[in-house]
């Protein structure tokens, strides 16, 4: 078995579990952690609970020691450097007229490294600031660039509602938040209303959000046909704290009515009578040459199709004409009929000529 303890750096900051060892603990004690970034001084969250060897991390940290007078001195004299530190850095970051805001300056325990935490709208070359901090100071510098919510994790503040905000007093992680949970609670989508003091959403508008889930799907929905006190009514608006809906009754007054008041059986809707259907308009005539076409086209069923034949049909009361005499074929240029039609062309061939003998 092994004795797991949880410890937090920082008020409201993320907690993680270490191996108490034989060391007895109470909630609110102050340790010294070798953690991956050095020495540093933590606050037990909880006491130590015996956890089996095989459910254990397997890269567990190991807690020191119980801080002594001499480490709290240490601690609050870094804090008094964190604010000069912080000083200087604005000022150099004025000089050199970089477009970065400066959050907070972080001395580690044993003094081997300080963090500046910033905020900035892209990426920032800080190289040449790093040297002025690193030859004033003389330690390790490390620049570090955080987003609006982790800056307001830092400064801290009071919110809207009067009390301390929620990621610097007990809120270790953020949510995402969304204006759909906002509208399921039937605020106004006012930005002065629903932001916080990082200029995002309230982190509260998802602590409530899931029961108002639930408590809606328990109310009839808007727009749908309600009996209240035998008479039909419409849902035209829902309170969903006090389990109430607001009907429009049939005359147009409106009634704000508890649900276990409204009627569960199904509202019954008079379908509309239907009416008898329209004579049919008579077909309108249609032309002589049209008619006559469809007639042909209609034959009894079992009647072979007529064939085709080169003579002319006789029409009824005409007599029927005898067949065209063909005209006769051009004339071809032989000898004794006319030439017509066309010229003969030419022949343009050059005539060949004989090879030259050789006897002249």
């Amino acid at each position: 078995m092994i004795r797991i303890v949880t410890i937090k750096f920082r008020d409201a900051g993320k907690q993680y579990d270490f191996n108490a060892q034989a060391l007895e603990l109470k909630r609110g004690d102050q340790v010294v952690i070798e953690t991956e970034r050095g020495r540093a001084l933590g606050i037990v969250v909880a006491p130590p609970r015996e956890v089996p060897a095989a459910q254990a991390p397997p890269d567990i940290k190991i807690i020191q020691r119980l801080a002594t007078e001499e480490d709290l001195s240490l601690a609050r004299a870094n804090t008094s450097r964190e604010q000069d530190s912080f000083r200087f850095c604005q000022r150099r970051i004025k000089e050199r007229k970089m477009e970065m805001k400066l959050v907070r300056a972080e001395y580690l325990f044993d003094g081997s490294k300080i963090i500046f935490y910033f905020t900035a709208d892209g990426r920032v070359d800080f190289r040449e600031l790093v040297k002025d901090l690193a030859h004033h100071f003389h330690t390790r510098i490390e620049m570090r660039q955080i987003g609006v919510r982790d800056e307001a994790k830092l400064t801290g503040g009071i919110g809207i509602c009067g009390r301390e905000l929620c990621c610097c007093s007990f809120l270790t992680d953020f949510a995402p938040v969304s204006v759909k949970m906002a509208k399921e609670q039937g605020l106004a989508l006012n930005p002065n209303k629903i932001s916080g003091q990082c200029g995002r959403l309230l982190c509260c508008l998802g602590y409530e959000f899931e029961t108002y889930c639930a408590m809606r799907k328990m109310l009839p929905k808007c727009g749908r046909k309600v009996v209240v006190n035998g008479s039909e009514g419409e849902v035209v608006d829902q309170n969903i704290l006090a389990s109430k809906v607001t009907v429009r009754m049939g005359d147009g007054k409106r009634i704000e009515v508890p649900v276990d008041e409204i009627d569960k059986g199904p509202v019954t809707v008079t379908p509309p009578t239907a009416s008898p259907p329209a004579p049919a308009a008579a077909a309108p005539p249609q032309p002589r040459r049209e008619r006559q076409g469809r007639e042909r086209t209609r034959q009894p069923k079992g009647t072979p199709p007529k064939e085709k034949s080169g003579e002319p049909r006789a029409e009824s009361g005409r007599q029927p004409q005898p067949p065209r005499e063909e005209a006769p074929p051009p004339a071809t240029g032989v000898e004794g009929t006319p030439k017509t039609g066309k010229r003969k062309s030419r022949n343009r061939r050059r005539p060949r000529r004989n090879p030259p003998s050789g006897d002249q």
